[in-house]
């Protein structure tokens, strides 16, 4: 694993002192925190690129002719 890189973020204060009081809590650094959450939100934005990818040779359905599908499924 590369050396971490410092970087300055701005946080609004009411993140700041959640985040603050979450590292106290738990006994963990705000990077670490940070670095948690950057990962995942990472990790999410790669899965729905792959959920996209494998569906990109399904057939378009209008969003009107959707709402009837609903609507005559009952869903509606």
């Amino acid at each position: 694993m590369s050396q971490p890189r410092r970087s300055t973020v701005y946080l609004e204060p009411e993140l700041h002192q959640a985040l603050r009081l979450k590292a106290a809590a738990t006994d963990r650094s705000v990077s670490d925190l940070v670095n948690e959450a950057i990962r995942a939100a990472l990790i999410e934005d790669e899965e729905d690129l792959r959920a996209f990818a494998e569906r990109a040779d399904e057939p378009l359905i209008a969003y009107e002719e959707a709402l009837a599908y609903l609507k005559r499924d009952g869903k509606l």
